[in-house]
């Protein structure tokens, strides 16, 4: 079989591209720049975009129920109000942390990674944010670089990746989705191959990650097998995530971030055309 189509979706020189997300209410795509602390948008159907610069580093961006968006910055997760009003939903500053990854879950919750700028073991954490009121759990202390984190069709099963680890780490759904246990591998990425960053999990309950550093996206299958490698003509892919109006198209967040010679299509949104089908995402709150 030929590898699928790699092209270059929006052409950027994003330092450290992250968290690309599928808004199906407004027909566009989400992603941030976090090093360069802006929100980017992009509109595959008309080719529109826009660029928003947030006062701190930012690591995630989700759609809110309200048309607004949620954002996971250095300090803690904000959220900017449609009129562009910006309010803190839970501040947590920690000198020397910033907010990394994200993701919103089936019951409309966000669940919120951080990590040590140095990247020190153990700086890192996993929150959840309600849905009503924003009150935060703290659900995973003490890890590393807090990455991608994905629900399985069902909504029974969490993905969730703590980089250093290599690991695709997969957990049961507690508590009607408040609470996680059962920590197992679905994955090791071996050594020389890279490390897992972002995820996302298709229509067919397959999880999909971007290799740090591995210069490829992965797809595994439920039981961990290693069905598909698309490579990818960067170093640095950061995370995917399904998006265009059928969710059949793969799009790449890239970094350009401690290369001394980037490829020329480092720091941009790349897209695989046809390379699935993903699942709807719902917005927070």
């Amino acid at each position: 079989m030929s590898a699928p189509a790699v092209e270059v979706a929006v052409r950027e020189r994003a330092e450290l591209g992250e968290g690309p997300t599928w808004d199906p209410a407004t027909g566009r795509l989400l992603w941030v720049d976090i090093l360069g602390s802006r929100v980017h948008t992009f509109e595959p159907a008309t080719g529109r975009r826009t660029v928003m610069v947030t006062e701190q580093h930012v690591g995630a961006a989700k759609p809110g129920a309200d048309g607004g968006l949620v954002v996971n910055l250095r300090d803690g997760v904000g959220r900017y109000a449609p009129d562009g009003t910006f309010s803190w939903l839970h501040h947590a500053p920690v000198p020397g942390r910033r907010g990394n990854d994200a993701a919103v879950a089936p019951d409309g919750a966000l669940w919120a990674g951080s990590m040590r700028y140095d990247e020190a073991t153990g700086g890192g954490n996993l929150i959840r944010l309600s849905p009503a009121g924003g009150t935060a759990t703290e659900i995973l202390p003490a890890v590393t670089v807090s990455n991608g984190t994905g629900w399985s069709p069902d909504g029974t099963r969490m993905y969730y990746i703590d980089t250093p680890t290599r690991r695709i780490d997969v957990f049961d759904v507690l508590d009607g989705g408040e609470q996680i246990g059962g920590r197992r591998e679905l994955a090791t990425v071996e050594e020389g191959a890279g490390f897992p960053d972002g995820l996302t999990v298709d229509a067919e309950g397959a999880v999909w990650v971007a290799l740090w550093d591995g210069a490829a996206v992965r797809r595994y299958l439920p039981d961990g097998t290693l069905d598909r490698v698309v490579p990818l003509p960067v170093r640095r892919p950061t995370a995917c995530a399904f998006g265009g109006a059928n969710l059949t198209d793969l799009y790449v967040s890239t970094a350009r971030a401690g290369l001394d010679s980037p490829h020329p299509s480092a720091g941009s949104l790349l897209v695989i055309p046809g390379a699935g089908k993903g699942l709807p995402q719902p917005a927070y709150g």
